[in-house]
């Protein structure tokens, strides 16, 4: 597991009428913040990747579909540094992934139908100054390859 990364197993509660599913909670031990909430979405096949925060913790979790999260640590103090680290997650597996910040991170949605992923940053976006540093999904700074691996 890579250093300072936290993931917590969601549970839907069904009833006759649908389902509810609590995602983060301000008493969970993973919680540390609010900084805002938003939704990002991903066709099937689409990556979304590589980024990085210096400030922020995001708070992720696929609410429709299925998507592979990556995650990769860089940071040359972290006792996981180099560690790459895969998550599958959304309808079939809700989990909730608190991602540190300066740790890569991306998504591919693996499921047949679009993606919603739900973010909860510690931070709120700064459109004059950014928090956010990408490289591209084939960067060679990440050693990652986004394509399908049948095991």
């Amino acid at each position: 597991m890579i250093h300072g990364v936290a993931v917590k197993q969601l549970t839907p509660i069904p009833d006759e009428r649908g389902r509810l599913m609590e995602v983060l909670r301000c008493d969970d031990d993973i919680f540390a913040k609010f900084g805002q909430l938003y939704i990002t979405t991903a066709y099937p096949g689409a990556v979304k990747a590589w980024h990085y925060h210096r400030k922020q913790t995001d708070y992720l979790a696929a609410v429709t579909s299925m998507v592979k999260l990556v995650l990769y640590d860089p940071r040359a103090d972290s006792p996981s540094r180099g560690e790459v680290l895969e998550l599958f997650l959304g309808v079939h597996n809700p989990l909730l992934v608190a991602v540190p910040p300066l740790v890569y991170h991306g998504f591919k949605c693996i499921g047949e139908s679009e993606a919603i992923v739900m973010n909860c940053p510690t931070e709120p976006y700064d459109r004059r100054n950014p928090d956010e540093f990408r490289l591209p999904p084939d960067s060679p700074e990440v050693p990652y390859q986004w394509e399908r691996v049948d095991r």
